[in-house]
């Protein structure tokens, strides 16, 4: 695999979204120690005001506009990767940021450790050097432009689902594990429930609009439909592993 090293012209600025002085504060703390650049705010907009961020940590409860509100906000007009952190844990709050733009979602309280790795992860994601074009039947994905269709259509999808679909598309038919697919997506440290795969995939298969397209493979993990249609044994298209 060719290497590229990735030179930035500046710091990664990390901004906090957070209400809370007392967790913001431990917050910027920890990050700036880390070698960050980071700002806070404690208002919905002041984030959405805050030029040029590279990562934004993203409190949900916020006094003036709700937190999935400026998420879908800030997918619209910027590239920053979005990390909610909250106290919200239930799956729907998860599923619904998500499905806004969200890159990942940690539920409070968590560790500095935790929420620097994944920083980490989100990153190598939105950094990742590619140059070429992976087709399987309907669906497209651009490596270089992080663009994907189905059938001509274009696909809004967010960088965990973006990766994903590169781990189905770079080998397709092959059957990719789900540890696998947590180590390239997320992060070969990941600390977190493997559930949160399922959150993404469900999320995508109801994007693309067809839920045959990605197949789980009982026991195994997940792979790209076969373009012929034909079933392959042991496999379902729709439901988790």
């Amino acid at each position: 695999m060719l290497s590229v090293e990735v030179v930035n012209a500046r710091p990664t600025r990390v901004l906090v979204v957070e209400d809370d002085p007392g967790i913001a504060t431990q917050l910027v703390r920890g990050l700036t120690r880390a070698g960050y650049t980071t700002g806070s705010v404690t208002t919905g907009q002041a984030a959405l005001d805050w030029p040029g961020p590279d990562v934004v940590l993203l409190d949900l409860g916020l006094p003036d506009i709700d937190g999935i509100e400026v998420c879908r906000r800030l997918r619209q007009a910027c590239d920053a990767a979005i990390i909610v952190v909250t106290a919200r844990g239930e799956e729907p709050d998860r599923v619904l940021a998500l499905d806004e733009g969200a890159d990942d979602y940690l539920v409070k309280p968590f560790g500095l450790d935790e929420l620097l790795a994944r920083i980490r992860a989100v990153l190598r994601r939105s950094r990742q050097p590619a140059g070429q074009v992976l087709q399987h039947g309907s669906l497209t994905v651009d490596l270089r432009t992080h663009k994907v269709s189905v059938s001509g259509q274009q696909i809004a999808v967010t960088p965990k689902e973006f990766a994903i679909l590169e781990c189905l598309a770079s080998d397709p038919g092959r059957v990719v594990s789900r540890q696998e697919m947590l180590e390239r997506a997320w992060d070969e440290h990941w600390y977190g429930p493997t559930k949160v795969l399922d959150v993404h995939m469900a999320a995508l298969r109801r994007k693309l609009g067809d839920p045959g397209l990605i197949e789980t493979v009982y026991g195994h993990g997940f792979r790209l439909a076969d373009g012929s249609g034909a079933d392959w044994a042991g496999a379902d298209r729709s439901g988790p592993t």
